[in-house]
């Protein structure tokens, strides 16, 4: 279907295009003079000039050619801009087709407000460079590279009606995360789900160095492309007037096989599993800073690495002047705006109305279109806990017949998935299959298990991936769980940060409305992690969520099963945060009954009086801990401790809410510190035992009245393939450790250090000859049970 423009649409897209180019340059370069009412002088020209010229003129010609597809076809899509820096583009655009305005009033359509337009970008207090949360219709940071094509996947997912088109550029397409992109075609359900069109923006050149896409062999990424499973289109050039029907013809023959797959698999008998189709992608090849300066100081620009930022920057010399002002006149802005300095009607009609203009797409403020899932109570799946230590359960397993009831509540809205790297059953999740599969839409063959085209698990050997997908699903109004193991949550660390970034300046915008948590569920967890050794070993994932905005992140460490239901509920319900859980999948002691859990999760921290010894003289010594393990070794350690001084006082604290240990004024969930100190005394020591690195305690109390009297044990980077109590052992966080520390610390037991020295030495020698003989812990290790 390729039928082209008439030759007034072409002369009407070329100058919308022509008026979002001039808006784009007068971004980078003009704080005065938004028409060139007069001859450019230096004061109209901004101190310092930031932005990024190359990619913008690309961008700006997708978004002028789908303004008009979305009209022709009556579409509902969103924009997402991959390349990076691509801001002044974007912002252009959402201006001259009124949703800038709409949310920043200020910005009016006129000369005032094309001239606030340009100041403010790059600007201090000002906007950004990249397509940032303060763009309207952006659900997708432009500052990091590599996920723009997972972002819009995970937008289209459970969309039906909506398309996503992703611009992605060519040094974006360089990056693992979107080369691994590229096969989230075989998760995209042509019923259940919306389309996305990637449209591969090839320029030629990064900021200095040329893109490997651009100067591959033509058949070659064709080949590639095929290869991933799409149709390529292939649109390039250098005459604007030939590109523009080239891409106009081209985008039409696309969304009519859009069009044509969704009705076919929509259309099938009912109950047959549709086909993987081959959706469509473009690959768009224009130079870079097209329609920018052709030369400076008689070196090329246009098409080339020097187009990439400012391509006029000295302007000590007066021919950048007189070339920035020629370069600024070539668009003809006097025909493009009226003396008001609005765009003149007839160009204005151009865009979409409504909430069909991309930057004012509710998918692209999710929390507009935001439903509260529909919970079961999770205290119907309860462990039952009759008295501390009786029964043992696996965590996980639990939490995942409370996961599969969230999944069959909400089948039918299309409004929670659940994600993760292959490890879904491995994570002791399993249950949800109960009632959906994992999405699929490659082939099945008899071996495989619960695969389906309409299935919400969405399970891939990529953590970058998951994240993405369900960042995309999360900013476009729905909820999910990403679940991984704990050491290889580091693969998205970059991508945590960009969304913490992102969550961080939404919740400054007022028209951004709020969106469900991101929640992350980290098992397999470094201290059950023994059978497969070191690498699998590292619990740092909760030091780089703590670095983050106290009003974004919270972290929590639930020491069995019920407290994790209760924990998971209370994040799933939440908003705007991103909530990290860390719970074992392995089976372990239970230490509270369902109502008990709810207490201590609600207050974040509290003293497990069953556990302790203390009378009215109060504690000789804190045994406190956060984690499954570590909770295990120290009441285990309180066994011991009772068994060696029969009248020593202790008091137990177990945390859930980590940041309660830091202070109220720096963490809203912090204690304040007269309830931080009734939980840990003024004075008296505290064994600290800590799932993590043992220096971010430290770092969340060092202002707190006895943090020198804190002792922390955790995690220091000892590990190897061996037993579960060896790792314990090998980080000093193991009960003996945990006995000794107490001892050496409590000033009227200063006569027992010695001996108590000589026992734990004694002990470690018959762990380590044991383990090495028989290849697991000492019986009385691996049978412990709490007896009091």
């Amino acid at each position: 279907m390729r039928q082209g423009l008439t030759t007034q649409q072409l002369q009407d897209m070329d100058a919308y295009w022509r008026a979002a180019n001039y808006l784009s340059v007068g971004q980078i370069y003009l704080q005065d003079n938004p028409l060139l009412e007069v001859p450019l002088l230096l004061k109209h020209l901004k101190p310092r000039l930031l932005g990024h010229w190359g990619t913008t003129p690309g961008l700006n010609l997708l978004y002028v050619h789908l303004n008009r597809v979305i009209k022709a076809f009556d579409l509902d899509m969103i924009f997402i801009a991959g390349p990076g820096h691509g801001g002044p583009g974007i912002v252009a655009q959402t201006y001259l087709e009124g949703s800038y305005t709409e949310r920043y009033p200020a910005i009016e359509r006129n000369r005032n407000g094309l001239c606030r337009l340009f100041r403010q970008f790059s600007w201090p207090n000002g906007i950004s460079s990249h397509v940032s949360a303060q763009v309207p219709g952006s659900i997708h940071e432009g500052g990091e590279l590599g996920y723009s094509l997972v972002h819009a996947f995970g937008a289209a997912f459970d969309n039906p009606q909506l398309i996503a088109a992703c611009v992605i550029g060519d040094g974006e397409a360089e990056t693992g995360a979107l080369a691994a992109s590229w096969h989230s075609n075989k998760f995209l359900n042509p019923i259940r789900d919306g389309a996305v069109l990637p449209i591969l923006h090839l320029n030629g050149f990064k900021i200095a160095n040329p893109s490997v896409l651009a100067r591959i062999p033509h058949e070659e990424l064709i080949s590639l492309m095929r290869g991933y499973g799409y149709e390529p289109y292939l649109v390039e050039g250098d005459d604007p007037l030939l590109v523009h029907q080239a891409l106009a013809a081209t985008l039409d023959t696309v969304m009519q096989s859009i069009c044509d797959i969704q009705a076919a698999a929509r259309q099938a008998p009912k109950g047959e599993r549709p086909q993987r189709p081959t959706w469509p992608m473009i690959i768009l090849r224009t130079p870079k800073g097209w329609t920018g300066p052709k030369c400076v100081d008689g070196l090329p620009v246009e098409g080339t690495w020097r187009a990439h930022q400012v391509p006029i920057a000295d302007f000590s010399k007066p021919e950048h002047l007189q070339q920035l002002e020629s370069w600024l006149r070539s668009y003809r802005p006097q025909e493009l705006f009226d003396k008001n300095g609005q765009l003149r009607a007839e160009l204005a009609e151009l865009a979409p109305t409504g909430h069909q203009r991309m930057g004012s797409n509710p998918h692209a403020n999710g929390g507009e279109l935001l439903r509260p899932l529909s919970l079961p109570h999770f205290h119907d799946y309860a462990v039952p806990v009759n008295r501390p230590g009786a029964v043992k359960a696996e965590a996980t397993r639990v939490l995942g017949n409370y996961l599969r009831d969230v999944m069959q509540r909400n089948l039918e809205s299309g409004n929670f998935r659940l994600f993760g790297p292959d490890e879904t059953a491995s994570n002791r999740l399993d249950a949800v299959y109960q009632v959906t599969g994992k999405a699929w839409m490659a082939a099945i063959e008899e071996v495989d298990l619960n695969l389906s085209a309409d299935g919400r698990v969405m399970e891939v050997l990529s953590e970058h991936l998951c994240q993405g997908w369900l960042e995309g699903y999360l900013l476009t109004g729905r909820h999910g769980l990403f679940s991984c193991y704990e050491a290889f949550i580091h693969i998205i660390d970059s991508m945590f940060n960009q969304y913490a970034k992102w969550l961080k300046e939404s919740k400054a915008i007022a028209w951004r409305k709020p969106v469900a948590s991101l929640n992350y569920l980290l098992t397999s967890h470094t201290w059950r992690q023994d059978h497969n050794g070191f690498s699998h070993q590292d619990p740092g994932f909760i030091d780089h969520v703590a670095n983050k905005k106290a009003d974004t992140v919270r972290i929590y460490l639930p020491p069995d099963a019920n407290c994790l239901l209760s924990v998971t509920d209370h994040c799933l319900r939440s908003h705007d945060y991103i909530n990290l859980i860390i719970a074992g999948k392995q089976p372990e002691w239970q230490w509270l009954d369902m109502p008990s859990a709810i207490r201590h999760c609600t207050a974040g921290a509290g003293i497990w009086n069953w556990a302790g010894t203390e009378g009215p003289e109060g504690p000789d010594v804190v045994m406190a801990c956060a984690g499954d393990v570590p909770t295990l070794e120290t009441l285990a350690s309180v066994t011991l401790l009772r068994e060696y001084i029969p009248d020593i006082r202790i008091r137990v604290v177990n945390v859930v809410d980590l940041m309660v240990l830091q202070p109220n004024s720096e963490h809203p969930h912090g204690l304040q510190d007269n309830d931080f100190d009734e939980l840990f005394t003024n004075d008296r020591p505290v064994i600290f035992a800590f799932h993590g690195y043992p220096a971010l305690i430290h770092k969340l109390t060092y202002k707190r009245s006895n943090h020198d009297n804190f002792h922390v044990r955790g995690f220091c980077d000892e590990g190897t393939t061996t037993t579960p109590f060896d790792m314990v052992v090998l980080n000093n966080l193991d009960r003996y450790q945990l006995a000794l520390d107490a001892i050496e610390r409590i000033p009227r037991l200063r006569n027992d250090v010695d001996r108590a020295r000589e026992r734990y030495w004694t002990m470690m020698e018959w762990h380590k000859r044991y383990i090495s003989e028989h290849g697991e812990d000492l019986p009385h290790v691996r049978d412990w049970q709490w007896t009091f």
